[in-house]
């Protein structure tokens, strides 16, 4: 079946077996239509996270993730209201990202107005079984063994449990690096998370990562 083909493109730049593109915001193919296709199990219900998630994103960013067990499909984060967010879900067996930073701004605290919580880990972050809702995400990405099309509900290289909805639009691979992720999601889950030289900050105004 085609779903269980490996893709191997080798472009003159990357190795073989590795998949390169630039722009990582429009997710692999650089096509706006290929993020439709992998929002499809939006509507076949498909959730990212197993809690209503807060009014704002967040932003992360690192000088470079390089993660095992990559798993992506489209889905969505339940609001704590009536609305919802689609998402992407990036999920990973491992990941480990050097010089992370992490900000989400606290809307209109009397007497100050916006506030910015920054979460900085110059000694970097990893974490196991890392599964994010992201809304948006750009830097320069390599996959490694990647699979693109495969039903979502299929996807056994990730974390163990972690899938999409039947019928649909799935992303996996063995392995993944990005360098200069920058990051807007809107939840975060993890087995572990280990932040090495953290510093957490709160001052009024808009600090953001980037």
């Amino acid at each position: 079946m085609a779903a269980n083909r490996e893709l191997e493109t080798d472009d003159g730049n990357a190795p073989n077996g590795r998949t390169r593109w630039r722009v990582f915001a429009l997710m692999l193919l650089g096509s706006f239509s290929v993020i439709a296709l992998m929002l499809t199990g939006l509507s076949k219900g498909a959730m990212a996270a197993n809690f209503a998630v807060s009014g704002v994103t967040y932003k992360a960013s690192a000088d470079k993730l390089v993660a095992e067990g990559v798993a992506q499909f489209g889905a969505y984060d339940e609001g704590s209201g009536e609305k919802n967010h689609p998402v992407l879900v990036n999920a990973f067996k491992h990941a480990e990202l050097s010089d992370f930073c992490q900000s989400f701004v606290i809307p209109d605290l009397p007497g100050i107005g916006d506030a910015t919580v920054r979460i900085e880990a110059p000694g970097g972050m990893e974490a196991q079984r890392l599964v994010l809702g992201v809304e948006k995400v750009s830097g320069d990405l390599t996959l490694k063994n990647v699979q693109i099309g495969r039903d979502a509900s299929q996807l056994d290289l990730g974390p163990e449990g972690v899938g999409g909805a039947e019928g649909g639009f799935g992303i996996q691979a063995t392995g993944a690096e990005i360098d200069g992720l920058r990051q807007q999601a809107w939840s975060t889950t993890a087995s572990t998370l280990n932040l090495r030289d953290v510093e957490i900050t709160t001052k009024p105004g808009h600090h953001p990562c980037f």
